[in-house]
């Protein structure tokens, strides 16, 4: 059991080193006057896909478009979780069957929640 948890556990700790070394080389760059402290103004302008932005720059987006990309990811990953028991459905028996059945009832009361407030409505 031990060694299954010291690969977890060496994980964990390279998942902790890599932000904790990024932020602090960024920190120490900074120190050493490697790294700018004050960009320019051609590094400050908004910049998209390589053209220069025309109008104001902080126009107001429907929010629509971000619920429309959430619900896509939520129910995208509902696929990957549910792809274990796809594999291994014979070996859960009817436990697992009432766990996925559980799973994919609640998602789709928020599927309905979602259809019901016309949040997959591009109007």
């Amino acid at each position: 059991m031990l060694p299954e948890w010291g690969q977890v556990g060496f994980l964990l700790l390279i998942a902790i080193i890599f932000p904790i070394g990024g932020i602090g080389s960024s920190w120490l760059l900074g120190r050493i006057r490697l790294r700018p402290e004050y960009p320019d103004r051609i590094k400050e302008d908004t910049y998209e896909c390589g053209v220069e932005t025309e109008g104001p720059t902080w126009v107001q987006f429907n929010f629509r478009y971000y619920y429309f990309a959430l619900l896509f990811v939520i129910f995208d990953v509902e696929a990957v979780f549910l792809y274990p028991y796809a594999v291994s459905g014979e070996r859960l028996a009817i436990v697992g069957l009432i766990e996925v059945v559980t799973f994919v009832g609640v998602l789709f009361i928020g599927l309905l929640y979602a259809w019901r407030k016309n949040a997959l409505e591009w109007t």
